[in-house]
């Protein structure tokens, strides 16, 4: 199971917001941990979740 980083927020009106292009997520395999994106984009393998979470947070800056 992954943890999701970026989501879709709605306004006071009731009317949610256009959904984000990118929503980011991390992914556990075997003894690794990799960041992946809706957009395509994937992180490197990781041992340290924290270290994953950390490669989808600046992806989904711009970085």
């Amino acid at each position: 199971m992954g943890n999701v980083v970026g989501v879709a927020q709605e306004d006071g009106s009731g009317r949610a917001l256009q959904r984000a292009e990118h929503e980011a997520d991390t992914v556990e395999q075997g003894r690794f941990c990799f960041a992946r994106c809706t957009c395509g984009w994937r992180g490197p393998a990781r041992r340290a979740r924290s270290l994953a979470r950390t490669d989808a947070e600046g992806h989904l800056a711009g970085g």
